[in-house]
């Protein structure tokens, strides 16, 4: 059996074995040891408002928020602050696509053009399967596109930014990390079930797994609840986070959420709620490149390894924000961090958090 099956093999058990090994109370002592991590961490880094959740035994657990949501007006963060998702819309975006391919809607191992036929054809053909995985050579943000502040009004016209770009490399040979790859399979999404994005998103993915906060980040509507947006200057005082508009890359990095959102999120995709084990299997699998090395995304998701535990988890960085979703995979156990400071390279506090949860 190659390694590659039999991590296939080893997800596929864990869920749907769904180990108990962390079901005991999240008691009063452990959330005295977390919040005091996370208010040192919040402290040291001048994160202004944080929100963290955690879940286990298939529910959300504990969510809370930490410091201020507006630095002007006081307004405290609290568990239902809204923040950016950033990029874990892009695990979001991959599942609402794998309820299509379950249904025989899309193959991920067709071209693309063949769900969003306006895309050109490039030197090499783009499978569906490697836009997932970030192996497809579509490339990333160049020049000032990632701080955009042009509005586009549907999935497809973002299309135009990088449609015509030759791809970076052969789909396949390398890894290059690219949020537009996830406009393209947003746009597959929204052409194949005949609706927009957006409401393909919240049928498919948000209503089956109660995420009822989740929601575009629409910079000209007014939504109550949403946090302001800050960044941490050369001089060591906060600044606002610069303006943006980010209905340029909505599939990839375009909504906002909960923490405690975000913890239903990977809940429901452990227990089966959005999709088949062998999918979830299959999207918690590191894509293989053609020389054999091991991708280090699945299909949508990061996958990752610390001290022989399996990982499924995706971050996020915009003006704004910085976000993580981790869920270790055996039993279960998911948190979410979401803050309103760009930049902040604090989130290695999810795994000292995931540390106390599951100590004995």
């Amino acid at each position: 059996m190659t390694g590659v099956k039999k991590q296939l093999v080893w997800v596929l058990l864990g869920l749907l074995i769904l180990p108990a090994a962390v079901a005991q109370k999240l008691d009063s002592g452990r959330i005295a040891e977390i919040q005091a991590l996370i208010e040192e961490t919040r402290g040291e880094a001048q994160v202004p408002g944080l929100s963290a959740a955690i879940g286990f035994a298939r529910r959300l657990q504990w969510e809370q928020g930490f410091g201020v949501a507006d630095l002007e007006d006081g307004s405290p963060a609290t568990a239902e602050t809204l923040f950016r998702t950033a990029s874990i819309a892009k695990p979001m975006t991959g599942t609402a696509l794998l309820t299509l391919v379950e249904e025989g809607k899309i193959d991920l191992d067709s071209e693309i053009q063949r769900y969003v036929p306006t895309f050109p054809k490039k030197r090499w053909p783009v499978t569906v399967r490697q836009l997932l995985g970030h192996i497809a050579g579509v490339r990333h943000y160049k020049g000032d596109e990632f701080a955009s502040t042009r509005r586009y009004e549907d999935t497809l016209a973002p299309l135009a930014i990088f449609q015509d770009d030759p791809l970076l490399f052969e789909p396949g040979t390398d890894y290059s990390y690219s949020t537009y790859g996830f406009n393209l399979l947003g746009a597959a999404v929204e052409n194949l079930a005949g609706e927009p994005y957006f409401a393909v998103l919240r049928k498919r993915v948000l209503e089956p797994a109660g995420m009822w906060n989740t929601q575009v980040d629409d910079v000209l509507a007014v939504i109550p609840g949403r946090t302001r947006f800050y960044r941490l200057g050369e001089d060591n005082v906060i600044y606002n986070a610069g303006l943006t508009d980010l209905s340029n890359k909505i599939p990839g990095g375009g909504l906002l959420s909960t923490s405690g959102d975000l913890v239903r999120f990977a809940l429901a995709t452990l227990d089966g709620s959005l999709l088949k084990p062998a999918t979830v299997a299959e999207m918690w699998t590191p894509q293989v490149l053609k020389n054999g090395e091991l991708g280090r995304h699945g299909l949508g998701w990061g996958v990752a390894e610390i001290d022989g535990e399996k990982r499924a988890r995706h971050t996020g960085g915009q003006q704004g924000t910085t976000t993580n979703l981790t869920l270790v995979i055996e039993d279960g156990v998911a948190v979410a961090v979401m803050t309103n400071r760009e930049g902040f390279g604090g989130l290695g506090q999810v795994e000292e958090i995931l540390e106390i949860v599951r100590r004995p």
